[in-house]
């Protein structure tokens, strides 16, 4: 190759370099500039559906990091949590309007990973809650650890049947990353309590009747059902219903997932025994606060996001009235 081929080669590439350096340096000074100008960033936080109170306890966390950031935030969800198409079409219509960040709780870890790209292309940083996505190209994972989560549903359960017996599982929807993985973790640890049987596994769909059906067929297909994992709110209230109309409350040993005001009210009845309780509220506020930390850096995703447990916690009546319990289910200060 010729000097002037060599030289026009090593002039590309410096040329190349200093593009890459000036699009961060763009992106960094464009972050600091929204913060700088004083005007009220604008927050796009996007859960998987907005029914259950689950999501309504994640929006009173997104707001309370909003107030504290001078940030609107625009609380706007599916109607069904299996509704991923819907979802995809909330997120393109933020892009459009050129939110400041967005903040999404998944429907399907895979199917949504395009239209987060999109987000990002567009300069629009993307924070993951709850359910991320495969692969992570977030700027950050703010969850329970949900393979915990279904781990300690498998320790409850072994602690209520100490003689063993036949269990079904209840997941929610195939494919959405936080379904997957309390499935996951629930069947790992049933490995460690042999006398626990897995019969049946159906999945409830995130909804109530739903999963009213489902627990029905699992207790016509065994009769000697013992035990039940519902690992959503939907799910824990659905069973609920259906082992109190067939007069199984006590008897069929159940734990769910989360602590809606109707999982809580269960408990207190014995109809649940136990809940598998995570911190909504705190994924909503570090969602916000990540999407500003973002925001501020000029960064709009990571190869490896950094992923933040927010922790679970077994729920009983044993425990129920520890303050710390108290303010764990309820968050805003409601009554006992």
């Amino acid at each position: 190759m010729g000097r002037k081929r060599w030289l026009g080669l090593i002039a590309g590439l410096l040329l190349v370099a200093g593009t890459g350096c000036s699009r961060q340096d763009e992106q960094e000074a464009g972050g600091a500039e929204k913060q700088a100008s004083g005007r009220r960033l604008q927050i796009a936080v996007i859960p998987k559906g907005t029914a259950q109170s689950f999501w309504q306890t994640v929006k009173a966390g997104a707001e309370q990091a909003g107030r504290e950031e001078n940030a609107d935030i625009t609380f706007i969800g599916p109607t069904e949590e299996t509704a991923t198409v819907e979802q995809k079409n909330i997120v393109d219509a933020q892009i459009t309007r050129r939110v400041d960040a967005i903040v999404l709780a998944a429907c399907d870890a895979r199917a949504l990973v395009p239209t987060v790209r999109k987000a990002q292309q567009a300069g629009i940083p993307v924070v993951t809650i709850d359910s991320g996505i495969d692969p992570d190209i977030s700027y950050r994972f703010v969850a329970t650890d949900n393979r915990k989560g279904g781990a300690a549903a498998a320790e409850a359960l072994n602690k209520l049947l100490p003689d063993g017996g036949k269990v079904g599982l209840v997941p929610f929807v195939k494919g959405a990353s936080s379904s997957d993985d309390r499935e996951a973790g629930f069947k790992e640890a049933l490995r460690q309590y042999p006398k626990l049987q897995l019969v049946s596994t159906l999945y409830s769909n995130s909804d109530v009747n739903k999963a009213q059906e489902v627990v029905n067929a699992m207790l016509a297909a065994h009769p000697d059902l013992a035990g039940i994992f519902a690992a959503n709110q939907a799910g824990g209230v659905g069973a609920a219903q259906a082992l109190k109309l067939k007069g199984l409350q006590g008897k069929v040993k159940l734990v769910a997932y989360d602590a809606g005001e109707e999982e809580i009210a269960a408990l207190k009845a014995g109809i649940i025994q136990a809940l598998i309780v995570q911190r909504p509220f705190e994924m909503g506020y570090q969602g916000v606060k990540s999407a500003i930390e973002a925001i501020r850096s000029g960064k709009v995703g990571s190869d490896t996001p950094v992923r933040v447990d927010t922790g679970v916690t077994t729920v009983t009546m044993e425990n129920f009235n520890d303050p710390e319990i108290q303010k764990l289910l309820y968050p805003s200060g409601a009554p006992r």
